[in-house]
């Protein structure tokens, strides 16, 4: 009873939370700054496209913006938050079994708050660039990353299409480590609007120099590689998501050439479905069909 309590009572809060975030802008509200993010990056593609002959509303925008605000709200509304909420307790159950009570190894609540944003900011970074490299490299989630790079013609939107299963992947794999060093939630978002941003400039229709800087952020002409059909890595190249110094670092950089007009996409693509419905239970059903 205990954990359907926490079912109830978390499904009930994630909807009361995005009727808030509907009804009530402030400065902490996430659907206005993924909302304002978004128009600032589209403005920047409109005004200096890189790929100028690029349609202003390219191939598969309003599914990619669908995408945006399924895996951010709807897919969490349905039931996502609810059950990890389960499964949070569940496993702090399991820990107490073994007078565990909490994960907490590191409190950096107790450091300055520059250095808690950057520590959260390079260790999330770093497990998901290996994550990352993992749902190329097991054939299984390879199947589920897919829709990532079912993307044809690249723009900012694109960043957020992605199929849900990697919501849980990501999340799994990051939950203990997070845990570890005892974060704030308020820190917590300012990074993850930080990711967004860079993650939107990553798949954005425009060139802006770096420099030096380059090989520390990821940026649009680095990322194309990454989404590039043809590449000499049958596992993928350029893994980066906010940072590139991990692909710098682990040998996994490749930008041959100016990558503007490279085809995106993978082999088969012409079998891959365009429709959302068929997307969202692609790898399941892939995998059943080999």
């Amino acid at each position: 009873m205990e954990y359907i309590d926490i079912f109830i009572t978390s499904f009930k809060d994630y909807a009361r939370y995005v009727g808030n975030e509907v009804f009530n802008p402030h400065w902490g509200n996430y659907l206005y700054w993924l909302i304002g993010i978004s128009i600032f990056f589209y403005a920047l593609e409109l005004t200096m496209p890189w790929r100028k002959d690029q349609p202003k509303i390219r191939k598969d925008f309003w599914l990619d913006a669908f995408y945006m605000f399924f895996n951010f709200f709807l897919f969490s509304l349905v039931g996502y938050y609810a059950i990890s909420n389960v499964f949070v307790e569940l496993f702090n159950d399991f820990l107490g079994l073994f007078g565990i009570e909490n994960l907490v190894a590191i409190e950096i609540n107790t450091w300055p708050v520059w250095t808690q944003l950057l520590t959260l900011f390079i260790l999330r970074d770093f497990i998901h660039w290996n994550v990352h490299r993992l749902l190329h490299t097991v054939p299984a989630l390879w199947e589920f990353h897919k829709v990532h790079h079912s993307v044809e013609q690249m723009g900012f939107a694109a960043h957020l299409r992605f199929h849900w299963m990697e919501t849980i992947v990501y999340r799994t794999i990051e939950y203990i480590p997070l845990a570890m060093i005892g974060f704030g939630i308020q820190e917590f978002l300012l990074v993850h609007l930080f990711a967004l941003a860079i993650g939107h400039f990553n798949h954005s229709n425009i060139l802006v120099p770096l420099g030096p800087f380059k090989y520390i952020f990821n940026n649009p002409q680095m990322h194309i590689w990454h989404h590039a059909k043809h590449i000499p890595s049958k596992t993928g190249v350029n893994f980066g998501i906010s940072l590139s110094i991990w692909d710098y670092i682990f040998g996994t950089n490749y930008i041959p050439k100016d990558g503007r007009d490279e085809p995106l996409g993978f082999d088969d693509m012409d079998k891959f479905p365009s429709e959302l419905k068929d997307q969202l239970i692609y790898g399941f059903k892939r995998r059943k069909e080999k």
